[in-house]
């Protein structure tokens, strides 16, 4: 008979982020992935509704962090900065830093398919963390953790800064090809996280594709792999 594997006491959690609830029940929701829970009460009891505030509150605190950081930046390199930070990857790589993967909630069949080590999970925990400590405490505690674990990836962000979706288009003309056409491959994911696949064409390089939480993100990603791959820009 195989040992089921013990959970990790969430106190360990709460002195790695330094935040320690009063709601434990708010920690709890935003560490339970909707596979835990019988389909009636995943949407009410899983994390998913905490993700989507929580995506909200990441947003205006790096906001905040990136006008009070950059005062000579204009609003477009601002919107790129922006985009960096709250982008699924660095989500999912702040989760991994406070090893909320172990904490997580997941059913049987997703634990089996490397659901604590998914990004768009890892991602998703981290914001409804984030939304967890905003509902317990307020922003100024929320903000407290947005700014001990993004602060010091908004200083050391070194990528491109330009457009990618602009630097595409005119990368292309001087080319003398047509203006890249974006389409959407794909939609999938609730209605309040919908999740958008989108492929990039340009005459005579092969297709691009990227997926992002917002036709917007995933149409930036989709040009970015595409000045990559073509050595455009660096890696």
């Amino acid at each position: 008979m195989s040992r089921r594997k013990r959970p990790v006491s969430d106190a360990a959690l709460e002195e790695r982020i330094g935040y320690k609830f009063t709601n434990k029940e708010l920690l709890v929701r935003a560490l339970t992935h909707a596979s835990a829970l019988p389909v009636a009460k995943a949407s009410l009891q899983s994390y998913q509704r905490l993700e989507f505030l929580g995506d909200r509150v990441l947003g205006l605190a790096i906001a905040t962090m990136l006008e009070e950081n950059f005062p000579k930046a204009d609003e477009g390199e601002l919107a790129r900065r922006l985009n960096q930070l709250v982008k699924r990857e660095t989500c999912a790589e702040v989760s991994k830093v406070i090893d909320i993967g172990q904490h997580m909630r997941v059913g049987e069949a997703e634990a089996h398919t490397g659901g604590r080590s998914k990004t768009a999970i890892l991602a998703d925990m981290c914001e409804s963390l984030i939304a967890a400590i905003y509902l317990d405490s307020g922003f100024d505690e929320a903000e407290s953790f947005i700014k001990r674990y993004f602060a010091v990836r908004m200083v050391s962000y070194t990528g491109p800064l330009r457009d990618a979706k602009t630097t595409l288009q005119e990368w292309a003309q001087s080319k003398g090809r047509p203006t890249p056409l974006y389409e959407t491959v794909s939609r999938s994911g609730p209605d309040h996280a919908p999740i958008f696949k989108i492929r990039v064409n340009v005459e005579g390089v092969g297709p691009g594709e990227a997926v992002g939480s917002s036709k917007r993100i995933a149409e930036q990603s989709a040009a970015e792999n595409i000045l990559r791959r073509e050595g455009v820009w660096s890696e």
